[in-house]
């Protein structure tokens, strides 16, 4: 069984804002390409044009109608991948050693030399975050795209997960939530951040901004100045054209 480091220097991780996350999959899009064209195996599909297509994903978004006690229904998309636990179940139940959690940055990763396709993380693991690549017989899961984050060949904006970089609405952020001082931990803490499943006692890394009312009007206040009648009465052409047009 493998062990959990006691600490990590960093504690890298996302921030998904559910407010601000418009369900488009262009994380899940973006997630699917990097990997399979930089992962240590491709992120395989089967009958991908065929009645039955399945395939190997490490982000996935689902859509949920949610009721509120007050107000109107609001759809919530829902973004999903591994967590990066500081207490990562999926860790200790591996028999091989194969899932690890990473003593630099908290990362939690799979070497898939040493993965035998057991699929006891999946089962440990509260989030069903973790896959079974069919064609390569291997677990595989969300690595924050280690190979991007500390890859110094790609300008420094690029060097974040690919979701990160890719998603148009800016729901995600990526950075070390172990910093009090970083943007991510402020934003967790200015908009109440929280764990999924806290219960499960997992203690995720990554966070979750809940979202916010949508039964509040907004405030046009502000609009009115500007919404008034440049001018009440027209001169010149138009003056005359408005007083023609009102003898007939």
């Amino acid at each position: 069984m493998t062990t959990l480091p006691q600490t990590t220097g960093k504690k890298l991780g996302l921030v998904i804002d559910l407010d601000t996350c418009v369900g488009c999959h262009a994380c899940v899009v973006s997630c699917k390409g990097w990997n399979t064209e930089n992962y240590g195996a491709p992120l395989s599909d089967q009958d991908a044009y065929g009645s039955d297509p399945t395939g190997t994903f490490l982000n996935r978004v689902h859509s949920f109608e949610v009721q509120p006690e007050t107000g109107p229904a609001q759809l919530i998309h829902f973004p999903k991948s591994c967590l990066h636990c500081e207490d990562a179940p999926c860790v200790t139940v591996c028999p091989t050693g194969a899932s690890y959690k990473r003593q630099e940055d908290g990362i939690v990763l799979v070497n898939e030399d040493a993965c035998i396709g057991c699929g006891l993380c999946a089962w440990a693991c509260p989030y069903g975050a973790r896959e079974m690549d069919a064609a390569a017989g291997v677990m595989k899961k969300c690595t924050l795209c280690v190979d991007r984050i500390y890859n110094e060949n790609l300008p420094e904006d690029d060097r974040v997960p690919s979701c990160v970089r890719t998603c148009p609405a800016g729901a995600r952020h990526f950075g070390d939530l172990g910093d009090e001082n970083s943007d991510v931990s402020k934003l967790v803490a200015e908009r109440g951040g929280m764990d999924l499943m806290p219960e499960q006692g997992t203690k995720p890394v990554n966070k979750y901004l809940p979202p916010r009312p949508k039964d509040v009007e907004p405030e046009f206040d502000i609009l009115a100045p500007y919404l008034e009648p440049v001018a009440t009465d027209q001169k010149g052409f138009l003056g005359w054209l408005d007083k023609a047009l009102e003898k007939i």
